[in-house]
């Protein structure tokens, strides 16, 4: 066994360990960190294939933004995941039929993939010295998959929409600006004109 092999094992064995304890850590911090870690270990893999520029972007973008902003809402966030957890009985058994569904579907593009796509004998893209690995890559991702990469764009978009309105919170007292009643509000509901005479001020 070569020693890229050896890497390769590793790295993919502590890929899934760590995000199987994303998902089943009770401490969330500590899931965050799982994650951190999972994206460590998906870099390394990238590495081993080639494709560096993806590894960066997962360490930069990923690991360097994402996970530490989800590791600061985390802690931030007063949650009482006690109470949260109460109903998780309730909703296992959707959460199994769920999981199950996502697991047949990674399972059969794994085979068409394997059957079908590259794995199976195609060629696939290789990185020379007159076509660098970032030019690959773009020319993939906006010409064949362009489509793939609008629709992950869209579903981004709803989930930080979604993040937004759930984390939202209003209170009673504080003063908030109303931007339609500003633009629809008319000159004689701001504007009084009081006739005053010479020498004369304005009583109460």
């Amino acid at each position: 066994m070569t020693v890229i092999a050896i890497a390769f094992y590793l790295l993919a064995l502590v890929t899934l360990a760590s995000g199987l304890m994303v998902i089943t850590a009770k401490n969330p911090v500590h899931s965050v960190l799982y994650l951190i870690l999972a994206f460590f270990s998906s870099a390394g893999l990238f590495i081993l294939l080639g494709a560096e520029f993806l590894a960066m972007l997962l360490v930069v973008v990923y690991v360097g933004a994402v996970a530490v902003l989800f590791l600061f809402v985390v802690m931030m966030l007063d949650v009482d995941f006690v109470k949260l957890r109460q109903g998780f009985a309730n909703y296992l058994p959707i959460g199994l039929v769920v999981g199950l569904v996502l697991m047949g579907e990674l399972v059969a593009i794994s085979i068409a993939v394997a059957t079908k796509g590259a794995a199976a004998g195609n060629q696939p893209l290789v990185a020379s010295a007159a076509e660098p690995n970032i030019k690959l890559i773009g020319h993939a991702l906006y010409s064949t998959y362009i489509y793939l990469f609008e629709a992950a764009g869209f579903v981004l978009l709803v989930a930080m929409v979604g993040a937004i309105v759930l984390t939202l919170r209003t209170r009673p007292n504080v003063k908030r600006q109303d931007i339609f009643s500003q633009v629809t509000r008319r000159r004689k509901d701001a504007v009084e004109i009081v006739p005053v005479k010479t020498g004369e001020g304005i009583s109460e």
